[in-house]
């Protein structure tokens, strides 16, 4: 059977001439780039080419403003922490309702010990931001803002460029998560007031367990892990050299195929989504009627269960996702629909597709072919389904 992958939000397959780069570094140039001897000189140069291959992918100034860190998560935590840290006469945080867990679950975590107070910026029926409670929250006990670049669950692309120039207004720091962003849409930080950005490989057709943290210069940074002086002393540790040079081939290879991987990957998402709407009755997509990644369909399914949906899926062959992997298992519905005020009928059938470069006209149709039949028998188990169809035929 053949299948298909549609859950790149949550890892992308890593690419081949990505593996190709990273092997010499397991075997011939294995030493530590911290030594001196030539076995660490040789490995020193390829974190050197990395960071300028992070820098380029991101438009940032410097080479010296990418930190390599294990991911996301990491980068995330480093830059909420350090904020609080460098400003301390500051005890406030600015974020999001739809942030990803890496930072949500971190901002309630420093609220319940009493490290920060923080304040949560509703978002509308399309997941963008409301601006006007983002600006009336900021002030003089600002440390931080954290407001994704784009939305994991539903790719929906908030104003980050804008947002930190308004935090920038009352001295604040600003930092992005943008894992989802990084690689899909053009990102240009030397013309922001962007302080801090997250960004992971995997997401990207790199590897797992690396990622980075941008740290704009002259921006004071405290480590979150202390030991040696690596990452000029901002992050001690033995550098993932590997991982390191898997995570800049990656950034290479999507800057170089950027505008006709953005335009394909688009095409094929809007196909998607007007083939379902087309063949599928009573489905919305979430976040449609904002600026969204190229690659991402959240699509809602009114009285049908998602879950149920996309077991069938998976025996189908075919993987997609009901939302953010690291929150997968849980029984509740999705934080990020909530806050935008999904009706209930739709809140538990809501599935994400997320695309990449790999994705395939077949795929596509695969889905197309597929879908309509599994939500059609997922209706017939719902009660209020069954009522509905009765009323009509009446």
């Amino acid at each position: 059977m053949a299948t298909v992958y549609l859950d790149n939000n949550a890892t992308t397959r890593v690419d081949a001439q990505v593996v190709a780069a990273m092997l010499p570094f397991f075997t011939e140039f294995f030493g530590n780039p911290s030594s001196t001897h030539e076995f660490g000189a040789h490995v020193a140069p390829a974190l050197k080419a990395a960071r300028q291959q992070i820098q380029a992918l991101l438009g940032a100034a410097y080479d010296h403003e990418i930190l390599f860190t294990s991911g996301g998560t990491e980068s995330g935590a480093t830059a909420i922490l350090s904020a609080l840290d460098t400003l301390p006469e500051r005890n406030e945080i600015v974020t999001s309702a739809v942030e990803h867990p890496a930072v949500l679950n971190l901002c309630q975590y420093l609220e319940k010990i009493g490290r920060a107070k923080i304040h949560v910026v509703p978002v509308d029926a399309q997941g963008r931001l409301d601006l006007d409670f983002f600006r009336a929250v900021l002030s003089d006990k600002t440390a931080l803002a954290s407001i994704q670049w784009a939305n994991n669950e539903t790719g929906v692309i908030l104003p980050v460029a804008e947002l930190a120039a308004q935090a920038k207004s009352v001295g604040a720091l600003f930092h992005t998560d943008a894992v989802q962003a990084v690689g899909k849409i053009p990102l240009a930080l030397k013309d922001t007031e962007i302080d801090m950005l997250s960004l992971s490989s995997h997401k990207l057709h790199g590897p797992k367990g690396v990622g980075a943290l941008y740290v704009k210069k002259g921006v004071k940074l405290t480590p979150l892990f202390r030991g040696g002086k690596q990452e000029r002393g901002r992050r001690a540790g033995t550098e993932n050299t590997p991982g390191i040079v898997g995570l800049g081939a990656a950034a290479e290879i999507c800057g170089k195929h950027f505008a006709e991987d953005f335009a394909r990957v688009k095409t094929l998402r809007d196909r998607l989504e007007r083939g379902l709407l087309e063949k599928i009755p009573q489905c919305r997509i979430n976040g449609g009627g904002a600026e969204r990644l190229p690659n991402t369909c959240n699509v809602a399914f009114d009285y049908a269960d998602g879950e149920a949906v996309l077991h069938h899926l998976d025996r189908a062959g075919i993987a997609a996702s009901s939302g953010s992997a690291c929150a997968s298992g849980s029984m509740e519905p999705s934080h990020v629909l909530r806050a935008m005020n999904v009706p209930p009928v739709a809140l538990q059938g809501a599935i994400r597709f997320s695309l990449s470069r790999e994705t395939a006209e077949d795929d596509i149709d695969r889905v197309l072919e597929i879908l309509p039949g599994l939500v059609a028998r997922a209706r017939e188990k719902s009660p209020l389904w069954a009522e509905i169809t009765q009323r009509q035929i009446a």
